[in-house]
């Protein structure tokens, strides 16, 4: 990904990558609702450096040996609630290697000290204790992170924040930040009329929608805006 591309994304806001998904034809992969940010203004945007937690931390000291500044650790605990994988010892170790943020299908602890360091974490939220056990390292430890239903591979990118977690592909991620930006501009515009006392549906021409879907009932919301190339839903 270029340096430019990657300015790009860390100015839009997830809703907007979303869209840009959408408009781009683009199957929307998000973490869970439930996955949230240690703090509300906490955000991250970067390649996904993914692993699986198997219940001792040397694996992340490890991914560490291998992964560049500005990725985002994925950390596939399973959604496991009854223990916290990562505290501060790691996340003080990621920050000194740059790492620019984690991602959590599981849980963390330490979290006040968390807060302090001002690293993003994205978890299911805190725990006291860490892992009590001790599984077999599997082949794909450092290949694959599963958040929820959506398995997430050195190939895909992160972006993270108040909203909610989306991963996107690399082979996709300059036609979602262009069609992102677009959405992005067509909504300011619409908002800034709005605040100057011109209605949405107005702009969006909403009694000619009803008109359409008079006279044809399968005409739906979401087309009309295509249509007319506005914002709202895509």
């Amino acid at each position: 990904m270029k340096p430019d591309l990657i300015a790009q994304l860390k100015t839009l806001t997830t809703p907007h990558l979303a869209d840009g998904c959408l408009r781009c034809g683009v199957p929307i992969r998000f973490a869970p609702a439930g996955l949230r940010p240690l703090a509300p203004d906490m955000e991250v945007r970067g390649r996904a450096r993914p692993v699986r937690h198997v219940g001792s931390i040397d694996v992340f000291f490890e991914l560490l040996e291998h992964a560049a500044p500005g990725e985002v650790i994925v950390i596939d605990n399973g959604g496991r609630l009854d223990e916290a994988c990562i505290g501060d010892i790691v996340a003080i170790e990621a920050k000194a290697a740059g790492i620019a943020g984690f991602v959590i299908w599981g849980l963390h602890r330490d979290n006040r000290e968390l807060a302090e360091l001002g690293l993003p974490v994205f978890s299911l939220g805190a725990l006291p204790t860490g892992p009590q056990r001790l599984h077999p390292r599997p082949h794909d430890l450092f290949r694959q992170a599963l958040v929820g239903q959506h398995g997430i591979a050195e190939t895909d990118y992160v972006a993270a924040d108040s909203n909610g977690v989306l991963f996107l592909p690399e082979s996709r991620i300059e036609d979602i930040v262009a069609a992102a930006i677009g959405y992005r501009e067509t909504e300011a515009r619409q908002l800034a009329a709005m605040r100057n006392g011109r209605s949405y549906r107005s702009q969006t021409r909403f009694d000619q929608y009803l008109a359409t879907r008079a006279q044809n009932p399968a005409y739906g919301f979401r087309q009309h805006l295509k249509d007319i190339e506005a914002a709202g839903e895509v």
